[in-house]
């Protein structure tokens, strides 16, 4: 797919235009264009060390999302992007280079337009790393919390004095008793 149509199927998702997104979509462009080494379904991990608007485009053009377990997110701050692929065993990381990213006196529309027209090894340390996935995601069992009722995925639950109970209310009980 086109730089741009990835661009356009990445804004619909997220609800704008921004550098961000465009940076999300240079990282997914890499993955597809090494479809061989990293197919586009649940055997796919996206490690991400930021929360900026760049996770949205991963999302939306590599199917990766926190609800099959396949989307990791570590709050690093960081402009990085690590690849699993479960089949292959093969793992890339694609870390934003330093000058890739700072000309702040180029509009935005400059900026966009800027990345979009780069290939994702301008913009990107790209290594391949050691494959060190991390786990599939688990289905667990669910137990209502005794405090307020909302059924907590198990391993989720607290025990404080007897009672099992999901994190806000333990947390809550926790801070009132001390």
């Amino acid at each position: 797919m086109e730089t741009n149509e990835l661009m356009k199927k990445a804004v619909k998702f997220h609800g704008h235009t921004c550098p961000g997104v465009a940076l999300g979509v240079l990282v997914s462009k890499y993955i597809l264009e090494h479809g061989n080494d990293f197919s586009i379904d649940e055997e796919l991990v996206a490690v991400v060390e930021n929360d900026n608007c760049s996770v949205d485009a991963i999302q939306a053009l590599l199917g990766t999302t926190f609800g099959k377990g396949n989307f990791i997110h570590l709050d690093y701050g960081k402009n990085n992007y690590t690849f699993y692929n479960r089949t292959n065993k093969k793992a890339v990381k694609l870390s934003l280079k330093s000058s890739s990213f700072g000309n702040h006196n180029l509009s935005k529309n400059e900026r966009i337009e800027g990345l979009l027209k780069s290939k994702p090894e301008d913009i990107f340390k790209i290594r391949e790393v050691e494959f060190n996935p991390p786990e599939k995601a688990q289905i667990h069992n669910s137990i209502n919390c005794e405090n307020c009722g909302d059924a907590t995925m198990a391993i989720k639950i607290q025990e404080y004095e007897g009672k099992k109970l999901c994190i806000p209310c333990y947390e809550k009980i926790k801070k009132i008793t001390i």
